[in-house]
């Protein structure tokens, strides 16, 4: 589907397609409240440095200040990246984003001597301090997970050189959302009616799923002629995040980055290349799917920019936003009343930023905030922006609930399960959408969007 609307400024964007960032601070001048209170907090835990096997007491008293730092700073940062991700050539939003990174790493390091000191503690001990505290349990989960990390944690002299190291980590990553939310851009091309459409990161996958293959090709050609332009700049940027969790691994004790990568979940790595073995057991069913596509379309060649576009002409319609929640609400209602109350909510409380604007971060995502999570969108009123809509509140959801029926220590979820929710009310808006329609096109149309979410999942 193209699209010929122009993309707005921010300063253009109806409120109420805004999400309500105001919901986690009123003011920036509430933030640098905030941001003074949590490095005060910070300070206040490092006194606890060589005390933390000294008592029930101190390691309950050191564990509670750490929990409420962790919520301050998750707010914090949250904010600032909500900030920049709106419109990330907005200078504001980058300092904030800057500042409360380096909070973070101030505050990680000031804290750094702790890991070392849990693991000095005897098992002996330590139960001690549970029987003598119960109080101590609720964190009992967080210290284990420390204590199962036992060799690759390092001295405290060792733990803070790596702790002041995290803000130039980031380097790589921030400077490379600069690059392509904010510095990167296009060649328009022409559509089909020879009218000037734009190319961006959120327009690029609509016109990749044009119906007509010169849109398609023109689209492909300017997004990736647009990086090729900036080519030895990416591939220095990738480098420089290779070596930086090749340092990190290597400092650590780790193999490799892989093995550091999937400890921080406590994923064996033989799960992971399971995984990859599975899927290439059974990948002749999408290469015989290939041969499909490339049989039906009719093309002695079968191109990037001939994945995305429907096998079934004709049935592509467009969705509005409206109709959009409504179908996600109702394919979801058997998940049951709190469900659809809190997800309907959601949808009327401004948890969403619906449309793409100048400068906004590409793509999708799902940030689990304290006061209620965010989702960042780039709506585009095609069936793949219905079905994001309903993966990414699928997030949201899971992240509402896990912060209201759980401790804050334990509220945060591992990535290996992280997709769980979101791809499960992917299926339930299929089958939803199929139960809805026996007209043979349409059915058609959504089976062939169902396969191509198996092979983008994969």
């Amino acid at each position: 589907m193209e699209e010929n609307q122009k993309i707005p400024m921010r300063s253009q964007v109806k409120k109420e397609d805004t999400w309500a960032i105001e919901d986690m601070y009123a003011t920036v001048e509430d933030w640098e409240k905030d941001f003074a209170a949590a490095k005060k907090v910070a300070e206040e835990a490092a006194e606890y440095a060589g005390r933390l096997g000294e008592s029930a007491q101190a390691l309950y008293d050191w564990s509670a200040l750490t929990e409420k730092l962790d919520c301050m700073l998750s707010e914090i940062y949250g904010y600032a990246s909500r900030v920049k991700d709106q419109d990330t050539a907005d200078a504001a939003g980058q300092t904030l984003s800057a500042r409360a990174m380096g909070l973070y790493v101030e505050c990680s390091g000031l804290i750094s001597f702790a890991d070392p000191e849990i693991l000095s503690i005897p098992e002996e001990k330590l139960e001690a301090f549970y029987a003598e505290k119960p109080e101590l349990l609720k964190y009992r989960r967080s210290i284990n997970e420390v204590r199962r990390c036992k060799d690759h944690i390092l001295s405290p002299e060792l733990e803070k050189i790596l702790a002041d190291a995290g803000e130039m980590a980031q380097a790589p990553g921030t400077v490379y959302s600069s690059l392509v939310n904010a510095d990167l851009t296009f060649d328009p091309i022409k559509g089909s009616n020879e009218e000037e459409l734009e190319v961006t990161g959120g327009s690029f996958i609509p016109l990749m799923q044009s119906p007509d293959r010169n849109v398609r090709k023109a689209a492909f050609e300017s997004l990736y002629g647009g990086y090729g332009k900036v080519l030895n700049t990416a591939a220095g940027l990738l480098n420089a995040q290779v070596s930086q969790l090749k340092f990190f691994a290597k400092a650590r004790k780790y193999p490799d980055a892989l093995h550091a990568s999937l400890d921080a979940t406590n994923v064996p790595v033989e799960v992971y290349h399971n995984l990859i073995e599975a899927v290439h057991e059974d990948i002749g069913i999408l290469h015989r799917y290939m041969r499909l596509r490339k049989k039906l379309m009719k093309t002695d060649e079968l191109h990037m920019y001939d994945l995305y576009t429907s096998l079934v002409a004709d049935a592509d319609v467009k969705i509005p936003f409206e109709k959009a929640k409504e179908e996600v609400l109702d394919a979801t209602a058997v998940l049951g009343k709190e469900y659809g109350e809190v997800l309907k909510h959601g949808f009327e409380s401004r948890w969403i930023d619906v449309y793409e604007n100048k400068g906004k971060r590409g793509g999708a995502y799902s940030a689990g905030q304290i006061v209620h999570p965010y989702v960042l969108l780039n709506y585009k009123g095609t069936l793949d922006s219905e079905f994001t809509l309903a993966h990414e509140m699928g997030h949201a959801m899971h992240s509402y609930l896990s912060t209201k029926n759980q401790e804050p220590v334990d509220r945060e979820y591992v990535i290996f399960v992280a997709e769980v929710a979101s791809t499960c009310n992917e299926s339930l808006l299929m089958q939803h959408l199929l139960k809805k329609t026996q007209d043979k096109k349409t059915r058609a149309y959504l089976i062939n969007y169902f396969l191509e979410q198996l092979r983008t999942t994969m």
